[in-house]
């Protein structure tokens, strides 16, 4: 029986380790597949004071300031949560364990949202990513466009640009509204970045006798590219949660519709900004405040 569970390895899981680990909490973290969640995909990380570095080497550091108060890794993930009669909680994981612990903090944070159109599912991994980082690689000196006008959105065609031959962003709204005016700039400074605005895509097919795709907007519109980034916005990874725990319309757990002992940080936490900062910081209250209730139990 652990004192805390902790059901995500990003910034808000580790920093609540941190804490809970350092109070002498006996503290598990489920991981998932791979350490850090999306800050593990930054490559260059500007925005989270005092950090100059990649997204996976703040995890890293994390990680290991994490295990040196205690804190143990589990590379699984959670598929339910059962709540026991004498007030512990049971998760039950995809490895075949289940782990019981007296309070469970929840940080499974969020993954993109899928584009639903026709052909986007059959050529996903086959010329559609939802990772610039992960898969920019192999279209280096290709042609590829970004769907979508928010900071990912951009930050994939900056570090996409430095990879491909061009880049074109394709976004439905007249000007990137949602996106920092600096990405804005440094969008425009690029020569190999083409923005096209008010255009949505209903279709990706292949071209007949190539490997390229087809994306088709609904103006009949055609861009010819080798791969395309879909940066469109996320979704909270909460399905493994009842129904009987609120959810706002991204899947994101209000805090106060969870059962007692259980606690949320980061993105999955509703009414707050998706950024690495407010992960910090809710890992960091969410941490202090299983402390407060396992010592308010002793």
């Amino acid at each position: 029986m652990y004192d805390v569970v902790i059901l995500g390895s990003g910034p808000a899981g580790l920093t609540a380790a941190i804490y809970t680990g350092r109070a002498n909490k006996s503290t598990v973290v489920l991981a998932g597949p791979s350490m850090g969640g999306q800050t593990g995909e930054i490559a260059k990380l500007e925005n989270y004071p005092g950090w100059a570095g990649s997204g996976m080497e703040l995890i890293q550091f994390m990680t290991k300031q994490a295990k040196s108060f205690g804190a143990k890794i589990e590379f699984a993930s959670a598929t339910d949560i059962k709540f026991n009669n004498d007030k512990t909680f049971s998760v039950v994981c995809d490895n075949g364990k289940t782990i019981d612990a007296r309070t469970v903090i929840l940080a499974t944070g969020a993954q993109a949202r899928r584009l639903e159109i026709e052909g986007a599912r059959e050529f996903f991994g086959k010329g559609v990513s939802y990772c610039a980082t992960c898969d920019g690689f192999f279209y280096s000196g290709r042609d590829v466009l970004v769907i979508g006008g928010g900071n990912a959105a951009l930050n994939d065609a900056l570090y996409l640009s430095d990879v491909a031959k061009n880049v074109t962003i394709v976004y439905r709204k007249s000007e990137f509204f949602r996106a920092e005016n600096i990405l804005r700039d440094r969008i425009n400074e690029k020569s190999n970045i083409k923005c096209v605005y008010n255009t949505e895509l209903k279709s990706i097919t292949q071209k007949p006798d190539s490997e390229k795709l087809i994306a088709t907007a609904t103006d009949g519109k055609e861009f010819e590219c080798d791969g395309i980034f879909v940066a469109i916005g996320h979704e909270a990874n909460t399905d493994y949660l009842s129904e009987s725990i609120k959810r706002d319309d991204m899947g994101r757990i209000a805090p106060e519709s969870l059962p007692e002992g259980m606690f949320v940080a980061g993105d999955v936490h509703s009414n707050i900004k998706m950024q690495i900062a407010t992960a910090v910081g809710t890992g960091c209250s969410a941490g202090m405040s299983a402390i407060a209730y396992l010592n308010s139990k002793e």
